[in-house]
């Protein structure tokens, strides 16, 4: 493989991994974002705020741009109504979704069963199947005010063995956690797709458990999810290159999926 094609190569990669996080009120402003990043983006995030304004038209229509998405509802209910809502989000063709670890090992299996079984009647895409752990807002503190006894770190790791027990594809954890949760899996492939993480030289916002794309990136994490560093920048394409070559200052190998 000549320079030039080596150089490529960990370009796609690294682009592979970055999520853009579409946090916005509107469809203008998500189709704008869209079109700014392609090329550049590896996928979009769709979560609470965008969906509940847009619906899922929306999402089909970033899926029919040839984009993938990322369905961020955090699905947690009874387990038959988040099988159900899990194959609506399948028909919607997106490339992942995600569901609450703490809504138990039955509800993540059902999800799973559902899913698989759409895939294989309608022919469909199989979406990867995560699961969120604890959320990178929360701390030690927070966990406890709502009755559990164990740090974040103790709960991470907890739900992401139940996740793999479940027969999930990965989690949803915080930078700090990633090597945690590397160690305490041994599913070949398993995801880890990192909230949190702020690039050099940047605010916090709200995120207490955050870290920098290079440290997330070496710490074993596959996909990294970054909202406004990106899209609250005066030149969002600029500011998304910036932290594709500042991951790509780690060592890294092509995500799952």
């Amino acid at each position: 493989m000549t320079q030039a094609k080596a150089d490529a190569t960990m370009s796609n990669t690294v682009r592979q991994k970055l999520i853009v996080a579409l946090d916005v009120s509107s469809a203008t402003d998500a189709r704008r974002l869209v079109g700014e990043l392609q090329g550049v983006a590896g996928m979009f995030k769709v979560g609470s705020q965008l969906f509940t304004a847009c619906g899922p038209e929306l999402v089909r229509e970033i899926v029919n741009e040839g984009e993938r998405v990322f369905l961020d509802l955090k699905f947690h209910d009874i387990p038959n109504t988040v099988a159900a809502a899990a194959v609506e989000a399948t028909r919607l063709g997106v490339f992942m979704f995600n569901v609450h670890a703490a809504g138990g090992r039955e509800m993540m299996m059902r999800t799973r069963d559902a899913v698989t079984t759409a895939v294989a009647h309608h022919h469909l895409q199989m979406p990867l199947i995560i699961a969120v752990t604890v959320l990178t807002s929360a701390d030690d503190l927070m966990l406890h005010s709502i009755g559990v006894g164990s740090s974040a770190e103790e709960q991470v790791k907890r739900l992401a063995i139940l996740t793999e027990a479940a027969g999930l594809d990965g989690v949803v954890a915080s930078p700090r956690e990633v090597e945690l949760v590397r160690n305490a899996i041994s599913k070949r492939g398993f995801v880890l797709v990192t909230p949190g993480v702020r690039p050099v030289n940047t605010l916090t916002d709200d995120q207490k458990r955050f870290a920098t794309p290079a440290q997330t990136i070496a710490a074993g994490s596959d996909y990294l999810v970054v909202g406004r560093p990106i899209t609250g920048a005066s030149d969002p394409r600029a500011a998304a290159e910036a932290i594709l070559e500042e991951m790509s200052t780690a060592g890294f190998s092509a995500p799952p999926g």
